[in-house]
């Protein structure tokens, strides 16, 4: 599995190799604020919710995809956001680099003046590494807003990028 990893905009025909990467991560329950237990129609709704859809593959697999669009409506809607899910077994590889990037320059060029992340869970350290990695900082942070499996509690960070600034 050395092949290297490409990114290219969702096709419908996705959903059958994404949604066993989406049950995995939301079964993990540690990095989404998703029902476990989540049926297949809502998760489609879930992801559905978006402007853009991009997959990540390599070797003609799925290893992930992103979705993103305006964080808010209306009067917020010139400040993006995003969502990103890679299977376990392609983590480590560059796979949510790749998602990253290529969601930070679509909001870039559909005009977006920047990028809010309003859940980033804190425990999750490569997540976070990766979206100062990319120009991301934390503005905000919600402690112990979110549960993990065990019970513990984790702070949600708002993560945010100004895309106003040089490339």
């Amino acid at each position: 599995m050395n092949e290297p990893v490409t990114v290219r905009d969702w096709q419908d025909a996705d959903w059958a190799d994404f949604a066993p990467i989406f049950r995995e991560v939301v079964e993990e329950g540690r990095t989404y604020a998703i029902d476990r237990d989540i049926d297949d129609a809502a998760a489609r709704a879930f992801w559905g919710e978006a402007t853009h859809w991009i997959s990540a593959e390599s070797g003609g697999r799925l290893l992930g995809a992103a979705k993103m669009g305006p964080n808010r409506p209306a009067q917020g809607s010139h400040v993006g956001t995003a969502s990103f899910m890679v299977g376990s077994g392609a983590r480590g590889r560059g796979v949510g680099r790749a998602l990253g990037e290529c969601a930070v320059d679509w909001h870039r060029k559909a005009g977006f003046r920047a990028i809010q992340f309003n859940a980033v869970v804190s425990s999750n350290h490569p997540a976070v590494a990766l979206w100062r990695s990319l120009g991301f900082e934390v503005v905000g942070t919600v402690p112990e807003a979110f549960e993990l499996p065990d019970g513990s509690r984790v702070a949600l960070l708002v993560m945010y990028l100004d895309l106003t600034r040089s490339a």
